[in-house]
């Protein structure tokens, strides 16, 4: 009869529900010993399960139910709730209630599932000797005694009465009310945690910023940190090593965040060493699972009203390993769009890792060179002599040995090819050896050989490949030649110039 049929039968007969159940399969398999009750027992069990498995075949053709978004596929995916799933089945002529469907469900192995983020997608052919690299990097910064950091954005947060996921202990029935739309109230804003977390001190430090979140933003941070902490925790570090993500604010792509460290790198005297997670990793930042999700368990369930109330819940967040973290309050302005030239960038101190020296790299603490001003009154500036870019200083060969270098790339290469404007091929070979020596990019490149980015980019492409396929190297220099100067005001002047063909890029 199903569902409710033995109390029916009680009621019919006259006699308790007890007496009914003794003839049938009792919880855990158990059966009233013996006699017709056994019997009866075995022939309900029989019955109850030919109807089981009819209403699992049902469910499993999916005719009680369709995946959400396909109407092709089984119920191996659904939506609908077992009482739902029970209503259909009735109707097909599977008499079953909700809790019936959910024993066969859980018979056959099916559980409600959440979304497992385990899918990483492509990843980068050097990932790991990426992550090997740097983990070399900050031991040698760690075995010396310098201050290894890692650094990201927290998600930014609505400041006022505005959900916060989790649930924290209150007297029952009495929740936190707060607005239904999360709307970020004008007068508040956002508020934008920047962490810096130390990885030897496991201590962590928390710009919160309020206006927007720009590569000044980032380096300002580390700044502070520096000032605040770093400069007393380590008071003979020379060098800093950070680690970031490969985007966002402190992306490796980003000029500006080179440019700031840069000048953070002359005013604290520290060579600033970056090393970039690859591409597709951020999750794998220490700071991500060290630092920001204690400070979201420990903020759960409590609306962020005020920045007071960001910076105590902050401050408050503490580990049984022994974190600490403190927070500011960063109201400085930080605006978008601020684009850095070609000029800045090679004027900048900075030297490339031998391997992915665009994921790795270091600034040395030495000013740029001043961009020399046009005035009458000043003697003008000396006069460019495109011999100054084969100077040994910068590439690091002797005269014979730069010759000989170009003439066993032009026997191999075929000078014939390119495009208008074309480089001889001695001019090639000399601004790939300049690109791989001292760390010039196609854009400075391109003013000094008076050609244009696209061209010396394919130039570029083109002597590397012939050098690797020659096994030939060209080694980065660790600290920025004096020479280096003289080609930095010189792309300074041409890139002034309002006829300059080199577009400025951000």
């Amino acid at each position: 009869m199903g569902h409710g049929g033995i109390r029916a039968v009680a009621r019919a007969a006259g006699v308790s529900e007890t007496t009914i159940r003794r003839g049938d399969v009792r919880p855990g398999g158990r059966r009233a010993p013996g006699g017709a009750g056994a019997a009866a027992g075995r022939w309900a069990q029989t019955r109850r399960g030919s109807r089981s498995r009819t209403a699992v075949c049902a469910v499993e053709s999916g005719r009680a139910g369709r995946a959400r978004g396909s109407d092709v596929s089984p119920l191996r995916w659904t939506t609908k709730s077992i009482r739902t799933l029970a209503a259909k089945l009735t109707r097909q002529g599977h008499r079953v209630g909700a809790d019936t469907v959910a024993g066969l469900l859980r018979q056959e192995g099916f559980r409600l599932q959440a979304n497992a983020k385990t899918l990483e997608g492509s990843q980068h052919a050097d990932r790991d000797a990426q992550f090997r690299h740097l983990n070399e990097q900050a031991r040698d910064h760690r075995d010396a005694g310098q201050p290894v950091i890692s650094v990201d954005t927290k998600k930014k947060e609505l400041v006022g009465d505005f959900h916060n996921p989790g649930r924290s202990w209150r007297p029952t029935g009495d929740p936190v009310p707060v607005r239904v739309h999360d709307f970020a109230d004008p007068q508040l804003g956002k508020a934008i945690p920047y962490g810096i977390y130390d990885m030897a001190a496991n201590t962590g430090w928390i710009n919160v910023g309020t206006d927007h979140d720009t590569a000044a933003f980032a380096v300002e941070s580390i700044r502070r940190w520096w000032h605040d902490q770093g400069r007393a925790a380590y008071p003979r570090a020379s060098r800093l090593l950070i680690t970031a993500d490969a985007g966002g604010s402190n992306g490796y792509r980003t000029r500006a965040w080179k440019l700031h460290l840069a000048r953070l790198a002359a005013e604290t005297g520290l060579t600033i060493t970056v090393c970039h997670l690859p591409p597709g990793t951020s999750k794998w930042n220490k700071i991500e699972h060290r630092l920001f999700s204690h400070i979201t368990m420990n903020w759960r369930g409590r609306p962020l009203t005020s920045h007071e109330v960001i910076l105590e819940s902050i401050a408050a967040t503490t580990t049984r390993t022994g974190l600490r973290v403190k927070a500011r309050l960063d109201t400085n302005i930080y605006p978008t769009g601020i684009g850095v030239g070609d000029a800045e960038m090679a004027a900048l101190p900075l030297a490339r890792h031998t391997f992915h020296g665009e994921w790795n790299y270091a600034l040395h603490p030495q000013p740029a060179p001043a961009i020399p001003a046009a005035r009458s009154s000043r003697p003008s500036a000396p006069q460019w002599d495109p011999a100054m870019l084969s100077d040994p200083a910068l590439t690091g060969l002797a005269p014979h040995q730069l010759q000989h270098l170009i003439e066993i790339l032009a026997a191999k290469g075929d000078t014939r090819r390119g495009r208008p404007p074309r480089l001889a091929n001695a001019d090639q070979v000399l601004a790939t050896v300049l690109h791989l020596r001292v760390n010039l990019a196609a854009e400075p490149l391109a003013v000094l050989f008076n050609s244009s980015r696209t061209a010396m980019h394919r130039t570029l492409l083109k002597i590397r490949r012939l050098l690797e396929a020659q096994g030939i190297t060209i080694s980065s220099v660790t600290t920025p030649p004096t020479a280096l100067a003289a080609l930095q005001a010189q792309v300074a002047t041409q890139s002034s110039n309002p006829n300059s063909k080199i577009k400025t890029t951000g």
